[in-house]
Order: structure tokens, then sequence, then C-alpha cells
């Protein structure tokens, strides 16, 4: 490749997506960034911006935020950008054809799994859920599948034994940001070729709805867990409780023998905090959260309400 520099596009909207817009905009000159609209949020739902776009427009990077990427007023703009490569990390929308025919070393892709294991938009959550004890993150060429484009590299690590989805997702951005830099000069000088995906241990992870982060006590304590860790610190994991929403935001299983004698969902007085009967074992609610209120643990919540202890907490399952 010639001592031009490539002209690079970043595509990418979360927090998840910055350490590597960010150390992209150290080393090289980006043409433009593309992220999601303004979104309403917050109680007077006005307007916010990505984090992508609060840093482009910081640097002063030009920003395009399109509606639907495939529409052709938004090809026409990237093509006019005439992008070497686009960058995509957790961008929100599947890339066509159209737009991958653009760049002429194609577009690569940070991605929160060790693919093929959890294709789609929910990688850590669904290797929390599933209790995977190693994860990583891949460097992938984007085809017109979900996820099923050629690896360029991969970065294998474990997940702590109590870590959360953001604590895991934030670690998971700097390693992939990290890993990108790394292979983006042989990249460039053609000295990598990106090798197709096994066809073996393919799973999938869709976007998880917030309704999926409801309690249900009848499931082990274990895995109540691991689904608590999964949906921190968004949405919150949830139970209902005096037909009020109670977000449980940190938790531990213990073993309990005394399941017999009362129904999943009774909570009880542990050693120090409240605990909760589960299908087996118990499991010990260490901070929760009522709907509108501020974040508490487990033992401040419950004495200034004492009528919790006894309570049976609903158990929401999947379609109810």
């Amino acid at each position: 490749m010639s001592n031009v520099e490539p002209r690079i596009v970043f595509m990418g909207t979360p927090e998840f997506a910055l350490p590597t817009l960010e150390r992209l905009a150290t080393h090289y000159p980006l043409v433009g960034v593309v992220t999601q609209p303004d979104r309403p949020a917050g109680r007077g739902r006005r307007l916010v911006a990505s984090p992508v776009k609060e840093f482009a427009l910081a640097e002063g990077i030009p920003v395009f935020q399109p509606e639907r990427l495939r529409r052709l007023e938004a090809v026409e703009h990237m093509r006019a950008w005439a992008p070497d490569l686009i960058v995509v990390a957790a961008y929100g929308q599947i890339l066509r054809p159209s737009i991958l025919e653009i760049p002429r070393l194609g577009a690569l892709n940070v991605h929160a799994s060790l693919l093929p294991r959890w294709r789609g938009a929910a990688p850590v959550q669904a290797a929390l859920l599933a209790g995977d004890t190693l994860t990583g993150v891949t460097i992938m060429k984007l085809d017109e599948g979900m996820d099923t484009g050629p690896i360029v590299a991969k970065r294998e690590v474990p997940i702590m034994p109590e870590e959360t989805a953001g604590e895991l997702e934030a670690r998971l951005a700097e390693i992939g940001a990290q890993l990108l830099l790394e292979v983006l000069p042989d990249y460039f000088a053609g000295l990598v070729q990106p090798r197709p995906q096994p066809q073996e241990g393919v799973t999938m992870a869709p976007r998880i709805p917030t309704e999926a982060a409801g309690i249900d006590w009848t499931c082990s304590a274990a895995t109540l867990e691991r689904h608590v860790r999964a949906f921190a610190p968004t949405p919150g994991a949830f139970t209902m409780w005096n037909g009020a929403r109670l977000k449980v935001l940190q938790g531990e299983a213990v073993a309990y023998d005394g399941a017999d004698t009362m129904p999943p969902g009774t909570v009880f007085s542990g050693d120090k905090f409240p605990a909760v009967v589960t299908g087996e074992g118990a499991f010990v609610l260490l901070q929760v959260q009522m709907a509108g209120k501020r974040p508490m643990s487990g033992d401040a919540f419950v004495r200034g309400r004492k009528d919790f202890l006894g309570a049976v907490l609903s158990s929401h399952r999947p379609g109810e």
C-alpha cells in the first residue's frame, strides 16, 4: 500500500464503541463518523446524542446520522466520503451490500464475542446467561449476514466470577479497540488473510427485550445470579412486590435446605441480608432499587420495610 493515509469512516453508537473511536482518531485521520439519530431519553424525553456523536463533535469530525442507512441519500452520502475502510463497533443497523461495496478494503467490525459463538446484538448478555467462563473479541470483515463474515483476529479472555454485563462490556470494548489497532497496519499492507468462520459452534444472541429481565424465582439460585449479572446495570433484573417493580442489582446464590417449607419467591432473613427462596437454593439480595428510588443495600431496604420479610415475590416468566 502507498504511504497515503487510508480514508476511514467509523460507525458506532453506544459507550462500547467509544474506545475504538478514540484510538482510531488518535492514530488515523477519520473522514467521518456515522451514528444513530439522537433519541429521546430521561423523564423529560429530551433528545440525547449518542456518546459517539458527542466525541466526534468535540474532535471536529463530521457526523452523519441517517435514520435508515439503506436509503439512497444515505448511500450517496457515504459514497461522497469515499472511504478506503469502514470500521464498525455496535452501530445498531445492518450494513447492506450498497454500503459494503463502497470501501475498497471492506468493513471491519469489532464484535464482543468469540465468533461464531454469540452472533447478534447481545453477545455479552448471552454469554453471562449461558454461564460461559470464557469470552473475547473478534475483529471480523463484514458480509451480508448477521456476524457471519471472515475473521481477521480474535482475543480470548476469562469472564470474572462476579462480573456484570456492564463491567464485561467495558472491558471487552478496551480489548477490542487495542486488538483493532494492532491488526490494522498489517491489514492495510495486505498481510492479513481473513479466514472463514467455522461451521461448528454457531450460537445466536438476538436483542433481548426489557421484559426478559424479569426474575423467575422457580429457577435455581445459580441461574438467577447469572440473570442478575446479565442485566446489570441496565435494564436491571426485576421482580414485583406490592404492585411495584423492585430491581435486583446485585445478589448471590447460596445453599439453602428450607426450600421445601416455603414457595419460591418467599423472602426470609439471611445472615446479614434478606434472601429469597428459589427453585434450588436461595438468592441473597445484596443491592436492590424500588422504582423511582435510589439503589440501596438489601439490609438497609429491609430495615425500612419490615413487611418485606415473609413476602412472596412474583415470578416473571417469558411470554407472561
